[in-house]
């Protein structure tokens, strides 16, 4: 997978300065970062719309156009294949592979100390009391 993202990255390279008249890709480089963002966007929509409405085929058809549109949106920003795959190699290691890097650090609540001579109250999950 990663050797087609980085094939598709130098065709977009590569296309980046023909003739925006016959190529969609200089077209985008033409029109700047915030046009690719809108495409990539609108991409990225199509896929959960179609996701959603549980057709398979059209969210592999709209993934190719996403991963198209973020490929150019990458070299735009100067952003190569390789650096996303090292953050996702980074992530790996410490979350596994299935898991996003929160946005902001955890909070973890503060632990209450109990009063002096009194033991702390503890919630037994499942369990009811009945009251007599």
């Amino acid at each position: 997978m990663s050797d087609s993202l980085e094939r598709l990255y130098q065709a977009v390279l590569a296309a980046r300065d023909l003739d925006p008249g016959t190529s969609r890709t200089a077209r985008l480089f033409q029109r700047g970062p915030a046009k690719m963002a809108k495409k990539l966007a609108e991409e990225a929509i199509e896929v959960v719309i179609d996701a959603v409405n549980g057709k398979t085929d059209a969210v592999v058809r709209e993934s190719a156009d996403l991963l198209y549109n973020l490929t150019v949106l990458w070299a735009s920003a100067g952003v190569r294949p390789e650096d996303v795959w090292r953050e996702m190699e980074r992530r790996e290691h410490l979350l596994g592979i299935a898991e996003k890097l929160p946005k902001s650090p955890v909070k973890l609540p503060k632990a209450v100390t109990p009063p002096v001579g009194r033991r702390p109250i503890v919630a037994l999950e499942g369990r009811s009391r009945k009251r007599h």
